[in-house]
């Protein structure tokens, strides 16, 4: 195969994986990034984060991470890691280049970049589940006299010092940014439309993905069912704060949606301390606050859209609905895609961890390629 003939979108973690694995196999390739450098979405997370697993679960192909570093690196220690691997694997990814259409064109693709037209043979798209930023479309937003921000803009607590603030939304950036505000003394509320699993990142010492690891082998409801029981012991029963249980079980949930668990790292103690609000749906917005599903009042003066985000494959993948699960994701992972020809990386999060889920989905992939090319599968470690 030529470098034409295998085309990897996108340089984060799961493009960084499937080019390691790829140049194991011997396999020449092209990978393309829109951004200026490698693990982009890294570089402009918040300033707090770190990753909610541990390390010795979270390495990428080849490469553990170093023993001196923490369980739970911080952001700057993961964008390190994804700047050493690239450099240790010479992952050369041409920058600057953004593919706007993926089209299947008999034995071929034809894609459409910003620098011009590519006609691989093969096609890995690794371009992440945080592609582009969700604006919910809250009524009378548009007359808000305050600021408003996506948490994709969000880096620290320092402009909010002194404002009331509401995060809408209650996944892991919206919890874990108005922990941030809370410790920085900022007034502040959390929206929380409807049930939501709430899972303590260690139990008794452990973390709790090391757990989800070792369920992975049971049947599902199995694992519902005991992970339900731990939960109710582990955490207990939030609803007098405000937030309450969903009746789909965890697993359930994420093989079905894709949607996780807000993974608690000091938010609830927050809450049951009375530093952080749990409101019900914003009903509508007005100029210094919000009028909430219950009727209540309450004003404002930041707002914080911690709103998630979506693929945006629709956007660039001609025929993708075709093969879409109904919410936004591939109908498979790590695996050749009913589109022939067509491969996805790192659009998966499941209980065991998006990094080690991604390291076994690149090896899968490189190993499908390699069967193509007619070479030895033997992407091991």
């Amino acid at each position: 195969m030529s470098d034409e003939d295998i085309v990897v979108v996108g340089a984060g973690p799961a493009g960084l994986a499937v080019s390691a694995c790829l140049r194991a196999q011997g396999l020449v390739h092209r990978v393309l990034e829109r951004e200026a450098d490698v693990g982009f979405a890294w570089r402009r997370h918040y300033d707090r984060l770190h990753l909610h697993t541990a390390k010795g679960s979270s390495g990428l192909p080849f490469a553990p991470w170093p023993a001196d570093a923490p369980r739970y690196p911080s952001r700057k220690q993961v964008v390190g890691y994804l700047a050493r691997y690239a450099s240790q694997h010479a992952i050369a990814p041409r920058f600057g280049i953004e593919v706007r259409r993926i089209r299947r064109r008999g034995e071929r693709f034809a894609i459409d970049t910003s620098d011009g037209a590519l006609s691989p043979r093969f096609v890995v798209i690794a371009t992440g589940s945080n592609a582009i930023a969700n604006r919910p479309a809250l009524r009378g937003l548009e007359r808000f006299e305050g600021s408003v921000m996506h948490a994709a803009a969000y880096r620290n607590p320092s402009p909010f010092i002194g404002k009331r603030t509401l995060v809408v939304g209650c996944g892991n950036s919206g919890a874990e940014i108005a922990l941030d505000l809370a410790e920085q003394g900022v007034e502040v509320a959390m929206v929380v439309r409807g049930p939501v699993h709430v899972v303590p990142r260690d139990l008794l010492g452990v973390s709790t993905q090391q757990i989800g690891v070792l369920l992975s082998v049971l049947p599902l409801g199995l694992r519902d069912a005991i992970v339900a029981a731990v939960m109710r012991m582990a955490v207990g029963d939030l609803s007098r704060w405000g937030i309450v249980r969903p009746r789909t079980g965890l697993n359930r949930m994420i093989e079905a949606s894709g949607r996780i668990p807000l993974l608690d790292i000091g938010t609830i103690a927050m809450i049951k301390a009375g530093r952080i609000r749990v409101l019900p749906a914003v009903d509508e917005v007005l100029a210094d606050g919000g009028r909430f599903a219950d009727g209540a009042v309450h004003p404002f003066e930041a707002i914080v859209l911690a709103t998630g985000y979506t693929p945006g494959l629709q956007r660039i993948v001609e025929g993708f609905d075709a093969i879409a699960d109904g919410h936004g994701r591939p109908d498979r992972f790590g695996a050749e895609s009913a589109i022939p020809g067509l491969f996805f990386v790192g659009f998966r999060n499941p209980p065991t961890g998006a990094l080690r889920e991604i390291a076994i989905e690149a090896r899968r992939v490189a190993r499908a390629l390699a069967a193509y090319a007619g070479r030895p599968q033997s992407v091991k470690s």
